[in-house]
């Protein structure tokens, strides 16, 4: 079975170290261990990428095969301020992949699934769709079940993966038309890290879409400000609407930007230069992770069911 990237090796090679030659610095969030690595070594998982809900499984695989390889030649012509619709593709196209196929995304993107099938079971069952539950059980309804936890619903991750999948074109369609911000570090003693989730979030206003903050190496970056106007409109490959600005960053920017990176990590961050503030950076910021979080609006005389991400602490990891 094949042994799939869910980080590409070409973006992760970047962030070489050059004293350690072809490895780079690694950190587990999980349990604070330092090591060394290549980048065929981490950001795998076997057959990953095969998807049985789908009727060609390896689908996503043609996708990357027009992204990954222009990859290094499309930080050049960010750089060089030469961005071409090859470009864009590319790294739109690379971080459509990560936020569909990542581990991080399937377990964020089976929260509004059950968080949907949870909201249609209550009303079901305020309709009076079910009957209570057998003695054993207390003879509760499906809501009093829900409510003490008696009863949860599953949702296989493999799901949410293929519906991304099959959406993965207009994501990059949505990406490659929205504003970004091209991002320059310059700060020899603070490169950017990036880790294997590398699109954080970035939560300017409640009332916007997510901003998405991508390493793309250790000197340059990128904030897509996806335009919410293009959720519902037809794709367009031509990224005709794509606008870009250029800022070079002093350190404490840089400093913000790594830190919300290492919080959206799932467990592995990496970089390629180990300076002497990095271990207290990391420790300080382990403990937090992107959790998928579900608002209610009103619409009208409706609720309408919403769902976001956000950064969170999470209790069990800072008690370790």
């Amino acid at each position: 079975m094949p042994l799939d990237h869910f980080v590409s090796q070409v973006h992760l090679k970047n962030f070489y170290s050059p004293s350690l030659g072809e490895l780079m610095h690694a950190f587990r969030k999980s349990d604070s261990k330092k090591f060394s690595t290549r980048a065929q070594d981490v950001c795998r998982i076997t057959d990953h990428n095969t998807n049985p809900f789908l009727q060609q499984p390896r689908a996503i695989e043609d996708f990357l095969k027009d992204v990954e390889p222009r990859y290094n030649a499309s930080l050049e012509k960010i750089r060089e301020d030469k961005i071409d619709r090859d470009c864009i593709h590319c790294i739109a196209g690379f971080v459509a992949y990560v936020i569909t196929c990542a581990p991080a995304a399937l377990r964020l993107n089976t929260g509004p699934l059950k968080a949907a099938v949870d909201a249609a079971a209550r009303i079901a069952d305020a309709k009076g769709a079910f009957s209570k539950a057998p003695p054993s059980l207390g003879s509760k309804s499906l809501t009093e079940l829900l409510d003490d936890g008696s009863l949860t619903f599953t949702i296989d991750p493999k799901y949410p993966q293929a519906l991304g999948i099959n959406s993965i074109l207009h994501h990059v369609s949505v990406f490659g038309n929205s504003r970004w911000e091209i991002l320059r570090n310059f700060q020899d003693d603070t490169p950017f890290f990036t880790s294997d989730y590398p699109v954080a979030i970035d939560v300017v206003d409640l009332n916007t879409p997510i901003n998405r903050v991508v390493p793309l190496a250790p000197d340059l970056a990128i904030r897509i400000k996806p335009d919410i106007q293009l959720a519902r409109a037809p794709d367009d490959p031509t990224f005709a609407k794509f606008k870009s600005t250029r800022r070079a960053l002093k350190r404490h920017e840089v400093v913000n930007l790594n830190r919300l990176i290492v919080q959206c990590a799932e467990d592995c961050v990496f970089y390629c230069d180990d300076w002497w503030w990095i271990d207290e950076f990391l420790s300080k910021n382990r403990s937090h992770y992107i959790e998928p979080v579900r608002l209610n609006a009103q619409h009208g005389a409706r609720q309408v069911l919403m769902s976001s991400q956000r950064i969170s602490l999470r209790a069990d990891k800072a008690a370790k």
